[in-house]
């Protein structure tokens, strides 16, 4: 049996979490019991991948392959404005902060069959990535035009036009290896 976490390591990753979602306007679970389990999930995941995948999600232990649900997940956003909740219930809603409405369970946006990334990376070549209106293909002459190449976060949508995508998303501080190239 793996060890758990030390509790001051849950307690410093729990005020971290909190601090990060106040900042960004997003809200930790009020149920800290609750939360602080999560919290114990995430650096287990740490600890077990090398990344913090979401805890109650089957990880395959690729980070490549798990991008999307390294914590917080590509899908929480979404997942608020439907639900009130991301799928585990570590971020939640206004309402729900508040106790005005309880949490419920939602169900799983992941696809079953995820499209794997080619390979070397998530479509950072200009040819066959998704453009902004969802479409596949080359880039727009317009996008080529441009001095930069514009870089996406998945997970809040943050846009940055550099040659490189920034080392953390300065929104929800999602890792550099997350973003993908959008013109």
């Amino acid at each position: 049996m793996r060890e758990k976490p030390a509790p001051e390591k849950v307690e410093q990753l729990y005020e971290k979490l909190q601090e990060d979602a106040a900042a960004a306007g997003y809200n930790l679970n009020p149920d800290e019991a609750f939360t602080r389990d999560l919290v114990e999930a995430l650096l287990i995941n740490a600890r077990r991948y090398g990344y913090q995948a979401c805890p109650c999600r089957l990880a395959s232990g690729s980070r490549d392959k798990d991008l999307d649900i390294i914590c917080p997940c590509d899908y929480r956003d979404q997942d608020l404005a439907e639900f009130g909740t991301c799928y585990c219930a570590l971020y939640v809603s206004d309402e729900i902060a508040r106790g005005e409405r309880e949490a419920s369970p939602i169900p799983e946006r992941r696809p079953a069959e995820r499209k794997m990334p080619p390979e070397g990376g998530r479509g950072r070549e200009g040819e066959g990535e998704e453009s902004p209106d969802g479409a596949t293909g080359r880039l727009s002459d317009s996008a080529k035009d441009l001095p930069y190449p514009v870089w996406r976060c998945p997970v809040c949508g943050y846009l940055c036009a550099r040659e490189h995508p920034p080392e953390k998303c300065p929104i929800c501080k999602a890792d550099k290896d997350r973003f993908q190239r959008f013109l």
